[in-house]
């Protein structure tokens, strides 16, 4: 095709990869570029707006991750179907037939090495004995960099102010002007579309699933992915739901399977799928919410979980920003961005749930401490929080990027993936061995990993979208670097035949 008139602004407005961004999204979305349509090598379109190349793959590369392009080897990037997202949008706009499917999007290296070539013979694997010295959970964090003097400043002050109407009670949802504070950074950060009034504030994950049963009511049936977060799966299952668990591939839950089932509502993770680390693409994410439009009544929750960490790109918009018809439940936490003992998560209603809500749960009162919704509200407001996570983006991209290159001597062996976002790794072995050899191998040289059949849920009927290998996960949140080489180097001498 023809190199792309972009009008790019450089008066200290957006950054320009930004802005090649969005108006290749929105010519995607209007349908002037159509599906199949090849866009401009990133080469020549640099050179035609006269930026840096790097500037044009940021752009390129938040589009693929987002599904509205794709990247074939040796050939260049083409735009994807989005047929059920111009389905969802028909109300709106009255876009031109799209062409034929580009295929789905994310089919890579792994598929290549996994299935579609020769098998590699069982040569890298050995064992041997040790103890434990390092433990690379999925669920460890960094509070190193805690800002403890801001946070001690804080709460100093509000205590000092001596208002007494803190030790008062306050409003079930929360406090007016933390949910105020948290619809503002919900909609700059994640596009989620909401007024103060949708959200509900409370002390974890665990107490809104609890609301949200009173809402949608006991024994319904629930599509959950497979593999999935587990916990949740347990509360679900202490509801009396009846849990279906739909298979995943590589775009994440598959709404052929989904469709299936009766069911009334479904969980999903799409801005990073909790383990495999799957980002689902905006065509997928389009056939969910069709799929939830089909009857009344019908609701996707969506655990937006650590959506803050994203090493490539800008953070995938939500799956709520997305949904016009107030189908989608949006659930967050600050645990992984803040610290899990602040325990404050919150939840997005849409206007009919939230309408239930105030028939149903009205009488329920707010699980966090007043004084700790204070405390949040000013370290967001006044601009703490944003400064929190810019550092610590840093620290852990420096933390997978070590783990990265001390996986390097792992690449024949393994298939390392979800390197892009989040707070793990996953490892698939090219090799023929057991998930539980290579736990309990690493366990003997004094290293824990987790296999990633742990969250399988129905395993008898469940298949991995990383293919049927081995896997097993390698958290670096909770890490140093110094552990990170130590265990990187003792899972080379327990895995790797040279180790």
């Amino acid at each position: 095709m023809y190199d792309m008139t972009i009008r790019l602004q450089t008066d200290g407005g957006k950054r320009l990869y930004e802005q090649i961004y969005e108006h290749i999204r929105k010519e995607i979305r209007e349908g002037k570029l159509l599906a199949g349509e090849r866009l401009p090598s990133t080469r020549s379109l640099a050179e035609y707006l006269q930026v840096a190349r790097s500037t044009v793959e940021y752009a390129y590369g938040q589009l693929v991750s987002e599904g509205y392009i794709e990247s074939r080897p040796c050939r260049g990037y083409f735009v994807c179907s989005l047929d059920e997202l111009f389905q969802m949008e028909a109300e709106r706009m009255a876009p031109e037939r799209l062409g034929e499917d580009c295929g789905k999007q994310g089919k890579g290296e792994l598929e290549k090495d996994g299935t579609g070539e020769k098998e590699e013979e069982e040569t890298c694997f050995r064992s041997g004995k040790g103890e434990i010295v390092c433990d690379f959970s999925p669920n460890g964090i960094d509070m190193t960099a805690f800002p403890f003097g801001v946070w001690k400043r804080i709460s100093g002050n509000i205590l000092n102010y001596g208002n007494s109407e803190l030790f008062a009670q306050g409003e079930a949802q929360g406090d007016y002007d933390l949910r105020v504070t948290i619809n503002r950074y919900l909609h700059s950060s994640r596009g989620v579309n909401c007024r103060p009034e949708q959200i509900v504030i409370g002390a974890g994950n665990d107490y809104l699933l609890l609301l949200l049963e009173k809402l949608l009511g006991r024994h319904i049936r629930i599509g959950m992915e497979n593999p999935t977060y587990k916990r949740a799966y347990r509360i679900f299952q202490s509801f009396d739901y009846q849990i279906v668990t739909v298979d995943m591939d590589e775009s994440g839950m598959q709404v052929s399977g989904l469709a299936k089932e009766n069911v009334a509502a479904a969980y999903v993770m799409p801005s990073h799928q909790f383990p495999t680390g799957a980002v689902m693409p905006i065509g997928r994410r389009a056939e969910l919410l069709n799929w939830a439009s089909e009857q009344p009544g019908r609701y996707l929750i969506e655990d937006d979980y650590d959506s803050e960490f994203r090493y490539r790109g800008k953070p995938i918009p939500s799956l709520q920003a997305s949904d016009e018809k107030g189908k989608v439940i949006y659930i967050g936490t600050f645990s992984k961005a803040i610290a899990p003992a602040i325990r404050v998560s919150y939840m997005v209603l849409p206007e009919a749930l939230l309408e239930r809500y105030r028939r149903q749960c009205w009488f329920y009162s707010c699980t966090v401490s007043r004084i700790d919704q204070r405390i949040l509200n000013e370290f967001i407001r006044d601009g703490y929080f944003e400064r929190h996570l810019n550092k610590m983006r840093k620290i852990y991209k420096g933390k997978q990027e070590l783990l990265m290159d001390c996986l390097k001597p792992f690449r024949e062996c393994f298939h390392i993936s979800g390197e892009d976002a989040g707070l793990h790794l996953l490892l698939t072995a090219r090799i023929k061995v057991s998930e539980e050899e290579l736990t309990s191998a690493a366990l003997d040289r004094g290293v824990k990993v987790y296999g990633i059949s742990d969250s399988l849920m129905d395993k008898r009927q469940g298949k991995l979208p990383v293919g049927q290998r081995a896997t097993v996960l390698l958290g670096f949140g909770g890490l140093d670097g110094r552990q990170i080489m130590e265990g990187t180097e003792r899972l080379r001498e327990a895995w790797l035949k040279d180790g």
